[in-house]
Parts: C-alpha cells; sequence; structure tokens
C-alpha cells in the first residue's frame, strides 16, 4: 500500500531536483550571456581606443568623459573663422584652402612623339627635365603658394574639433574672392576672371609665367563623428588598433554606421545580474535535501547560489578587467561566506 506513495514521493523528489538543475544551469547561462556580450563590446572598443560613449548631441563635456570614445552627431559650428591675410580673405567654414596656379608649359607624350602646350599647373614643372627644353624654359618657382588656413576653433556638440578631425571634414565648394579686401598692391596686379584672381593682362590669352588664383571651403554640414575625448576637444585614438583612431561621416549616423564592428551594449545588465543571481540561489535551494534542517534555509542556498553564478563570472573577467571582476570575486567570496557560515552552525 506505501509502494505508491513512495513513487510518488521520488517522482516529485526528481522533478524539484530537475527543476533546481534547470534554474541553476540557467542562472549560469544568463550570467555567461550578460558578461560575454559586455566583453564583446569592451574587446571590440579597445580596439577603436577605449571604451564608448553614445552621446547623439553632444552636449557640454562632463566630468568624467576624458579617455573614452564618444559618438557625437550635429552641425559644424565656426566659432573663430580662418583667414588669409597675403590676400585678405575670410570665410566663415572650418577650412579655407588657396589655390595657386602658373601658366606653364609641360610636356605630353603619346605613344613616342613629344610635344609641349601651355597650360595651367599647380605646381612649378622643371623644365630642365624636358626632352626638348630649349623653347620650353619654365619660371624655377611660383611668387605666391598656395595654403590652406584653418578656424581658430571649430565645434561639434559642445566639443572642440582637433587639427585632425578638422582636415578629414569632407567637402569642397569654390568661394569667390572679394576684391575690396584685396590689399593694393594686389588689387592692381589681379583682376577678376570667372572666380579666379589672374594677372593676365589679357584673361582671354595668358602668358607664361601668368598666376590664378581661386580658394575652397570646406563646407560646415551636418556630421557625426567618432572620436577620443580629450578635456574638451575631440582627438584620434593615439592607442587604436586600427591605426586611425577616429571616424567621421556626414550626416546624423548611428555608432553601428561609424563602428560597425561593435556590438550594441546589453539592455538591462544590472537586471540580468541579479536574475541570474536569484536563479542561481532558487536553483540550489530546489537542490538541496528535503529535510527539516535544509528545507527552508535559504542563507545555504543563497550563499552557495551566490558563489556558483559569481565564480562563474569572475573567470569570464580574468585578464580582461580587474574592477569588474573583482566585484564578482567579492560576490564569490560574500556566498562562500555565508554557505560556510550556515553550515558549521547547523553542525554544532
Amino acid at each position: 500500500m506505501n509502494t505508491p506513495q513512495g513513487g510518488g514521493a521520488d517522482m516529485q523528489e526528481w522533478m524539484r531536483r530537475a527543476l533546481g538543475a534547470l534554474l541553476l544551469l540557467g542562472g549560469i547561462g544568463l550570467v555567461a550571456m550578460t558578461e560575454h556580450s559586455l566583453l564583446d563590446r569592451q574587446h571590440a572598443s579597445a580596439r577603436h581606443g577605449g571604451e564608448i560613449l553614445d552621446l547623439g548631441g553632444g552636449g557640454p563635456p562632463q566630468a568624467g568623459q576624458h579617455g573614452y570614445m564618444v559618438r557625437v552627431a550635429g552641425p559644424v559650428r565656426v566659432i573663430e573663422a580662418p583667414y588669409d591675410p597675403e590676400f585678405g580673405q575670410r570665410a566663415q567654414t572650418p577650412v579655407l584652402i588657396r589655390h595657386v596656379e602658373m601658366f606653364q608649359w609641360r610636356e605630353v607624350r603619346v605613344g613616342s612623339d613629344v610635344h609641349y602646350e601651355l597650360d595651367w599647373v599647380d605646381r612649378p614643372l622643371d623644365s630642365h627635365r624636358f626632352a626638348q627644353p630649349s623653347g620650353h624654359v619654365n619660371p624655377e618657382s611660383f611668387p605666391i603658394r598656395g595654403k590652406q588656413f584653418d578656424a581658430g576653433l571649430v565645434r561639434v556638440g559642445g566639443y572642440a574639433l582637433s587639427p585632425t578631425l578638422l582636415h578629414a571634414l569632407p567637402g569642397g565648394d569654390p568661394l569667390p574672392p572679394d576684391l575690396k579686401s584685396l590689399p593694393s598692391n594686389l588689387a592692381a596686379s589681379f583682376s577678376l576672371v570667372d572666380g579666379h584672381l589672374v594677372t593676365s593682362a589679357h584673361p582671354e590669352q595668358p602668358r607664361l609665367g601668368d598666376l590664378r588664383v581661386s580658394w575652397e571651403t570646406v563646407p560646415a554640414q551636418e556630421v557625426t563623428i567618432f572620436a577620443q575625448v580629450d578635456g574638451d576637444e575631440l582627438v584620434p585614438a593615439a592607442h587604436a588598433l586600427d591605426g586611425k583612431g577616429y571616424e567621421l561621416q556626414v550626416g546624423d549616423r548611428t555608432l553601428a554606421d561609424v563602428a560597425p564592428d561593435v556590438p550594441d551594449s546589453p539592455s538591462f545588465v544590472t537586471a540580468r545580474r541579479l536574475a541570474a543571481l536569484l536563479l542561481g540561489m532558487l536553483g540550489v535551494w530546489l537542490l538541496m535535501p528535503e529535510s527539516r534542517r535544509t528545507r527552508l534555509d535559504l542563507v545555504l542556498a543563497g550563499g552557495a547560489g551566490a558563489l556558483v553564478v559569481a565564480a562563474v563570472a569572475c573567470v569570464l573577467w580574468l585578464g580582461t578587467d580587474v574592477v569588474v571582476g573583482g566585484v564578482w570575486f567579492a560576490v564569490a567570496l560574500v556566498g562562500l561566506g555565508l554557505a560556510v557560515w550556515r553550515i558549521r552552525a547547523t553542525t554544532l
């Protein structure tokens, strides 16, 4: 008569322990998945130079952001405009570029045939190296050089751009020169033709050695920058494994656009960690022997469950992050202490 009851009790015990094992494994699996996701993101971040913050519009710099890689999006704002002092040209743009060309002889080869033609070229051509230099001698140097003029201060969001990021801004728009700003000596030498300043007496028929000067601006557009915070400035990460240390794209781009190899951070990290600990504790409690002494011993179950789950998490962080690994190690020690204390208390 007692056999069916005994068999039912054994079945209940087996099911209870099976459920306990599943819950304990679930806690271990949940904490392992969470920490693996964090580790993957940290390793990917390290390739770019450091931990990553997604700041969006990038308000004013905050304490504690120094050294972080950040994504900042917004319009390029020029605070101190660039200036070309020789020609008196100024523009509300991140970068102002002066182009200088000279009307020179250039050598053109088509197979074995060589001929010469006059054209505008932006660098001195050494006519001594021509196959037929006689009659095709160029001036040896430019009296005026092309130059690039950077804005004194450019910001995106609340952050200033370092020279490297400033020079990475894309695009170029022609800038008509302002004749009123020309110094008097240059105004007497140059005339305006098709958006260029030229020294030709007859612009339609330039002569050897004539100069042509024009300006180009980098537009102040909306951009997304992924770079490192240095005070209130965005700079390339010096220790990035990709050798570049920054990314810059036009428009408002997501972090996945500018750093596609960086996985998303897992959501609800703290809640997932607490859930893993609770699953582990409940699993150990169900695995404990069915006896009056331990059936409701939540302290022992809590300590043992925390020990197992925290030990798994701690091992994953070994050699990677001392702080996170140390926190998990401390949780494991607390769990071990509670379990040992409860076992000793019940044996006395």
